[in-house]
């Protein structure tokens, strides 16, 4: 019997020809990319020369690039202030507000979308409806709930407005109705209850949503500025951009060490952001398998 080879399909037959798949050529549309993304980079570089010059050249016109490196902006304004107790307690809000959206907006929206009760359609639409209030409007009504707590001039004033969010229960919602139904029937045929399934079920699952839920609530808290303004007197109690704002006098301002300042305050925020940019498609285009 003559024994037929059966040919390597096309991508197997482009890795043994080259030892690695070859790589997509870039298209028209990345040229269009790479010009938007230097603008979309110039403001930080340029709060980066500013942060390595003295205050003579930040008044040069034009402007130009710095005549040395300064580092000594950074310690100056690192010793200007507590500035490293302004960046705990902007950490320690920032992960609580985290892991307080991870854990109630996960819940309710399990909740929304997977146990039916009576008006969870209006409840929903009345969450969402909440995403069109600006601030403004309801910063009045919870500096009195904050007050009335006893939470006025603490970090608990900070923690507790942005525990849970209408936008996160909205994203874990949207998460949830995509995976079929299956799985937790299954589960439910072995004898797991709700939050067993939850738990073993789902939770392997939302690794994308939840790391793109943690990196948008945790820019939105550690960059908040006006709730901190409102609800914070002490400087032991103040955050990270409260105060950047003691580097701004009424007469002047020392642009080197506000810069080297706020340099410091968003490398956390960067660091995150490219260790977590990857989910952030992944969380939209998954359909909750890999």
């Amino acid at each position: 019997m003559s024994q037929t080879t059966l040919a390597p399909p096309p991508q197997a037959a482009r890795i043994q020809a080259g030892g690695r798949p070859r790589r997509r050529r870039p298209s028209r549309l990345h040229l269009l990319l790479v010009p938007l993304s230097v603008v979309m980079l110039a403001p930080l570089i340029w709060m980066v020369l500013l942060s390595i010059s003295t205050q003579a050249e930040t008044r040069r016109f034009p402007p130009g690039l710095p005549g040395g490196v300064h580092w000594q902006n950074y310690l100056d304004a690192w010793h200007e202030g507590p500035f490293g107790h302004w960046l705990l307690n902007s950490t320690i809000v920032s992960v609580t507000c985290v892991v307080g959206n991870l854990v109630f907006c996960a819940l309710a929206g399990y909740a929304f979308a997977r146990i039916p009760f009576f008006g969870s359609r209006v409840l929903f639409i009345a969450v969402l409806a909440t995403l069109m209030v600006p601030f403004q409007i309801v910063m009045l009504p919870t500096l009195i709930v904050v007050r009335d707590l006893h939470l006025t001039d603490t970090l608990g004033a900070l923690i507790a407005p942005n525990l849970a969010t209408p936008f996160g229960v909205f994203l874990m919602r949207q998460f949830f109705t995509t995976v079929p139904r299956e799985l937790e029937e299954a589960a439910r045929i072995d004898g797991a209850g709700r939050l067993r399934t939850l738990l073993s079920i789902m939770l392997p699952l939302m690794g994308p949503t939840l790391a793109t839920l943690s990196v948008l609530t945790f820019l939105n808290v550690w960059n908040d500025f006006l709730w901190p303004l409102i609800a914070i007197q002490s400087p032991g109690n103040m955050t990270i951009q409260m105060g950047l704002q003691n580097f701004q006098g009424s007469h002047l301002t020392n642009w080197p060490e506000l810069m080297a300042a706020t340099v410091t305050s968003q490398v956390p925020v960067l660091v995150l952001f490219v260790l977590a940019q990857r989910f952030f498609v992944r969380s939209i285009a998954s359909s909750g398998f890999k």
